[in-house]
């Protein structure tokens, strides 16, 4: 009951092909093909050319950008500031309830 059965293997049923027999074959060489003609030389890119629409739309998103990550960094300092404040009065009003404490003793 408690050994576990192992089971068996299957045996195949039906025909079976047997493993085709794999020939080597002979690598005659062959003449080297002729060499391509190199095309002629294009641009890869065309030239940027920035027109004063362009420009202003690239000045405004670039506005745009420098204030968000402005807001988002003042943001982050005030939040620090304000954690440090908060902590260094938690920090007082501990040292003053304990300082009381043991004068009172």
């Amino acid at each position: 009951m408690l050994r576990p059965k192992i089971p068996t293997m299957p045996t195949p049923t039906g025909l079976t092909n047997p493993p085709a027999v794999v020939e080597p074959t002979t690598i005659t060489p062959s003449a080297p093909p002729p060499p391509a003609t190199p095309a002629p030389a294009t641009p890869s890119r065309p030239t940027v050319q920035l027109t004063p629409g362009t420009a202003l739309a690239l000045v405004g998103g670039g506005t745009a950008v420098v204030l968000v990550v402005g807001a988002v960094l003042v943001s982050m300092l005030l939040a620090v500031a304000i954690t440090g404040a908060s902590l260094a009065i938690c920090t007082l009003v501990i040292r003053s309830l304990v300082h009381a404490d043991t004068k009172r003793r």
